[in-house]
């Protein structure tokens, strides 16, 4: 079944290149910076209904694959499918505290206790992606501690948590609070692109 995805890899530096970013501000979180912080966290932390379309790029060093990406979380429910241009085909993530179940890859559907330990198992991706709802919205998991850093913008910069840095770049500050629309994900030899095209919050 991994061989299926790995085929996925000879897109994955395209995707990674026309992510690479320009080198960021950072600064430490003051009184002020840590305050708005606060602010958007106590409006966006109840969204639980919304979706976003974009591109996904994961790497473990050695193999990856990369897509278009639909998300949707409906509160704790979520659905996510992943369509290769390289070779048509797609996959489907979907579940709730019940369990998780992948579709679309040789052998059959399979089930497991939660999502990031199914990817992991039928594709050998390591994509947090408990703590990813949070991180994509550009919030705090509630995962352990986090240390955050600010871009002139006065927005999250960079997010370290739970073993794992989450370098925003790009964030669409026409919607209010702001939302990110790139996330990188890394915690090495790990990986995680998210280009963000589209948010929708119902």
């Amino acid at each position: 079944m991994k061989n299926t995805f790995r085929c996925l890899a000879a897109a994955l530096p395209l995707l990674l290149a026309a992510c690479v970013p320009a080198p960021a501000v950072r600064m430490k979180g003051d009184a002020g910076l840590l305050g708005e912080q606060a602010a958007r966290e106590r409006v966006l932390a109840g969204t639980d209904h919304w979706s976003l379309q974009g591109k996904l790029g994961v790497s473990d060093g050695k193999d990856g694959g990369s897509g278009t990406l639909q998300w949707t979380q409906d509160g704790e429910r979520y659905e996510f499918t992943m369509r290769s241009p390289v070779i048509g085909k797609s996959f489907r993530l979907s579940g709730g505290p019940e369990g998780a179940l992948l579709e679309g890859l040789d052998g059959g559907p399979l089930r497991g206790p939660d999502a990031e330990s199914l990817m992991y198992k039928a594709l050998g991706w390591e994509v947090p992606l408990r703590d990813l709802r949070a991180w994509v919205l550009g919030l705090r998991a509630d995962s352990g501690p986090a240390e955050l850093s600010f871009g002139a913008n006065r927005l999250p910069s960079l997010l370290q948590q739970d073993g794992w840095n989450v370098d925003y770049r790009e964030w669409d500050a026409a919607r209010q609070p702001p939302v990110p629309t790139k996330v990188f994900a890394d915690k090495p030899p790990y990986r995680v692109r998210l280009s963000i095209e589209s948010w929708t919050f119902n």
